[in-house]
């Protein structure tokens, strides 16, 4: 994959977009684990479900890093069993997902091995602001907001 870079004059302070582009792109390397739905609830609400099947909520951990929602699994011990076929997972995972600048976590549950994250999108405001040209004689720039 090419390495993007904002080294063009046109994009000022665009540093911390190639840091987030970074840490997707890491992200993305993880494994499937575990499978995940996002579904739209409402126009700026999403929930995201992830299959957490045999994960009690002691096991689980949710965290908002910068913009990055960060979901693990660090499973308790369990006593020796044996199995004759183990086809379900309980292991340790990480699970991460880049967020919008603004978006909320509104509330997180588990319930029959889903554990739902419910987040909601900013509403986008468009602002102007008009910035007064001084001349030599002005020491000080004015700055005016159009609301």
């Amino acid at each position: 994959m090419a390495r993007l870079t904002f080294n063009t004059p046109f994009m000022l302070g665009f540093d911390h977009l190639e840091q987030m582009l970074e840490q997707f792109a890491k992200a993305g390397n993880d494994t499937n684990y575990p499978p995940y739905n996002i579904e739209q609830i409402a126009p700026r609400r999403l929930k995201l479900s992830l299959a957490v099947a045999g994960y009690s909520e002691n096991e689980l951990e949710v965290a908002l890093e910068n913009n990055q929602l960060i979901i693990c699994a660090h499973p308790m011990e369990e006593p020796e069993k044996q199995f004759l076929y183990k086809g379900i997972a309980h292991r340790q995972f990480r699970r991460s997902f880049m967020l919008a600048q603004g978006m909320k976590i509104k509330s997180a549950s588990l319930e029959q091995g889903l554990l739902s994250i419910d987040l909601e999108q900013p509403a986008h405001i468009q602002k102007t602001t008009k910035i007064k040209i001084n001349t030599p004689a002005q020491k000080k720039i004015a700055w005016t907001t159009d609301d």
